[in-house]
């Protein structure tokens, strides 16, 4: 697992974990919306997958506090504070430049139909939309984006990108860490050991609101360009 064997590592949130640990970790969680290029990324799996690491992970990284809770703590408030710069750059960035990407043709790591799909779930939410994206896949990539296109109020969208990134990470990693430990005390279960079924479950559960909302709704009318 520690090193790159095939292209499906790449969609294995354990493989980031045991290769690069807390600062791949990080840069991940960064890049699904720091670099725009993170819709393929195993992002809610990584973080409930990480809770179950999390001592590991921290005493790795700086020695174990000695308490399950302050490495779990650490940890969340690490990602947290990472996925709130990687979408002040997203915000930044559509703020700036954020027209032209309307009229980029699309490659591998953008796609401009999930731009308009962001678009259109900003303007159905408000700006309570920023918290929301955070536990939707492709969503929370162009989320802050859009924001910025749309001009959101600065402050405002820092309140909820702060809001949206702490309950994103804090419910994803402690999810994972004390759910862990909760089988293993009551039934004996040790959640390590079904990582595989779990990140499918989180994939198909976080993924088929996105899949209904893409293939299955009709999309909005859009003014042509001349």
């Amino acid at each position: 697992m520690e090193h790159f064997e095939s292209w499906k590592d790449l969609l294995n949130p354990e493989f980031y974990i045991k290769l690069g640990g807390f600062w791949l970790i990080l840069f991940i969680i960064f890049a699904e919306t720091g670099l725009f290029v993170g819709f393929f990324l195993p992002g809610d799996s990584l973080l409930f997958i990480s809770g179950i690491y999390a001592v590991q992970i921290i005493d790795t990284t700086f020695g174990s506090t000695g308490s399950d809770f302050l490495d779990t703590t650490i940890l969340a408030t690490a990602v947290a504070i990472a996925a709130i710069i990687g979408n002040e750059i997203g915000y930044w960035f559509g703020y700036k430049s954020g027209p032209l990407l309307y009229e980029r043709k699309d490659t591998f790591l953008f796609k401009k139909k999930y731009l308009f799909k962001a678009h259109d779930f900003f303007e159905d939410h408000g700006t309570v939309a920023v918290i929301l994206a955070r536990f939707l896949p492709i969503v929370r990539t162009f989320a802050p984006i859009v924001a910025g296109i749309v001009k959101m109020d600065k402050k405002k969208f820092l309140f909820y990108n702060i809001v949206g990134a702490i309950s994103w990470s804090f419910t994803m990693i402690f999810a994972g860490h004390y759910l862990d430990k909760l089988f293993m005390d009551q039934f004996g279960i040790d959640l390590k050991k079904k990582l595989e079924l779990i990140v499918l479950v989180i994939v198909l559960v976080t993924t088929l609101p996105i899949i209904i909302k893409f293939f299955f709704t009709k999309d909005k009318e859009r003014p042509t360009q001349e």
